[in-house]
């Protein structure tokens, strides 16, 4: 059917475009020598909903203790089942399952059922008030899962949905949460995790770490590790330095330092590139960015090759487009905007800002971020843009996108993490995200139409002209200032075997492996 053709378009795309596919046996890695390890995870837990998750750092502690009716395969896009002892696709609007049974959640809230598969994938549909989950997107296409039995059910679909297999039932949208924890917790199902999965989360001190330990009632293949401990580590320097000390197992580090912890003893180095989409844009609701003549200019003054040289250290691509090489839709003809400073000051001019102006520009608190920062602020103020940098940890960071907080932004620079479906890329940038995660509050009624119809063409060759389309928009409206679509490299332990997804980010912490 058309999803498998999607993602073996996927994969071939990948190896085009020199994409390393991890989670298959790395070369010469040993094992690790006890049943512990501790990894650096760049931010803390926010919220392990996985309605509401807030990106990858929950996704990864969601699914290790949660299972879905299906799963990934380890390192791979392929898909295996979990819950399901039995699933398949009767049509394209109908997918029939059959539960294992034993299936057990923690905390003594009983046999996970059919009746917990539906609560869980219908509270992504919207609600009467029209309110809406914030990955409810994923299950866009769904109408109704009917229940057939305690360990049976239909999941229908409005209408035929090729992403659905890889953006929903394989991810954390597709994990099964138990309807009694759900009602009995409140609103400290955010900050509990209860499920049916490998890992238990043990405990969850914020801002210090988080222990997940083997759950002992789990009926599918025990973990390699009886405890996880993920350590938030924001700086690419400090975790650099408590790997090379012993004190963690497995990070992300920055590329440039490569070499140098490679000549560790004990140490090895993987690069992996990524499918993440990072850029900078304005807020197009506030004077003077409501002038496509002045986000022209900006476009044209900013210097994408320096910011790649000051701080990626090179080690990354620059970006053209939304979707990365490799991905269905990626827009391989996206126009290259040279830097043209007199073009740029011809533009303001001509929008009666030939004078310059003032502004701020929000980022994250870490090195590469503030790094970007200092090139863009001195490339602005070759223009006349005075830029004052707000630099601000993750929670004040990531709380523009509650409570319609980016109205308060002016220019803002992102990074968002890349899934496998074009379509799980573009939903962020409708209309209906305003106010939550579409921090341009850039609306376009074409672009929003271009995304309802992608999700579900089964078409490959139409879907991928869709989304083409759909990124054509996006560059005429000059709201979007790509950087790079990102590079991981990790480091890591010779007694360790990480378990990563394609996209760098995902992390599947029941496959990391004693070699």
């Amino acid at each position: 059917m058309s999803y498998e053709l999607t993602r073996r378009g996927f994969l071939a795309g990948a190896a085009a475009a020199g994409v390393t596919v991890l989670g298959q046996p790395w070369a010469n890695v040993a094992y690790a020598t006890d049943g512990k390890i501790v990894v650096r995870v760049d931010e803390d837990l926010q919220n392990l909903d996985p309605a509401n998750r807030a990106g990858p750092i929950d996704v990864n502690v969601i699914l290790a203790v949660g299972q879905g009716l299906v799963k990934f395969k380890p390192g791979t896009t392929e898909w295996e089942n979990d819950a399901a002892a039995e699933i398949k696709q009767v049509s394209d609007t109908l997918i029939e399952f059959r539960l294992k049974e034993g299936l057990k959640f923690t905390g003594g809230y009983g046999d996970l059922t059919a009746e917990d598969v539906k609560f869980s994938f219908e509270r992504f549909k919207p609600a009467a008030d029209g309110s809406k989950v914030t990955y409810a997107d994923d299950w866009a296409a769904l109408d109704s899962v009917e229940v057939t039995g305690p360990l049976t059910g239909k999941i229908h679909l409005k209408a035929p949905s090729p992403a659905v297999w890889l953006i929903a039932l394989a991810d954390g949208s597709g994990v099964i949460i138990s309807k009694k924890a759900f009602e009995a917790l409140g609103d400290k199902f955010k900050t509990t995790a209860i499920g049916s999965g490998p890992y238990i989360l043990k405990e969850w001190v914020p801002r210090d770490h988080f222990t997940l330990v083997a759950n002992p009632d789990y009926i599918g293949e025990k973990p390699a590790f009886s405890e996880i401990v993920g350590k938030p580590i924001t700086d690419d320097k400090t975790a650099q330095l408590a790997l090379q000390a012993g004190e963690i197992d497995f990070s992300r580090i920055d590329p440039a330092v490569a070499k140098d912890v490679e000549a560790s003893k004990g140490l090895k180095v993987e690069k992996l590139s990524a499918i993440d989409y990072v850029w900078i844009g304005p807020n197009i609701e506030k004077k003077p960015f409501d002038d496509v003549r002045v986000r022209q200019a900006i476009r044209k003054a900013i210097d994408v090759p320096a910011i790649i040289a000051a701080a990626y250290n090179g080690a990354v691509d620059q970006a053209f487009a939304l979707e990365a090489p490799g991905l269905l839709g990626h827009w391989q003809d996206a126009p290259r905007y040279e830097r043209d400073l007199d073009g740029a000051r011809a533009l303001l001019e001509e929008a009666g800002l030939g004078g310059g102006f003032s502004t701020r520009l929000t980022v994250l608190n870490k090195a590469v971020t503030q790094a970007t920062a200092a090139v863009v602020q001195a490339n602005l103020a070759e223009i006349g843009i005075d830029v004052q940098i707000e630099a601000l940890d993750p929670g004040a960071y990531w709380a523009y996108g509650e409570n319609d907080a980016s109205k308060n932004l002016e220019l803002v620079l992102v990074e968002y993490r890349g899934k496998f479906d074009p379509g799980f890329q573009t939903q962020w940038f409708t209309s209906d995200q305003i106010g939550t995660w579409n921090w341009q509050r850039w609306s376009n009624k074409d672009f929003d139409a271009l995304h309802r119809q992608g999700l579900i063409e089964p078409d490959p060759k139409k879907r991928e002209q869709i989304y083409i389309d759909a990124q054509k928009l996006m560059d005429e409206s000059a709201a979007f200032w790509w950087i790079t679509h990102n590079a991981y490299t990790f480091a890591f332990k010779d007694g360790l075997l990480p378990g990563i997804l394609p996209n760098g980010n995902q992390w599947q912490y029941a496959s990391f492996k004693k070699a």
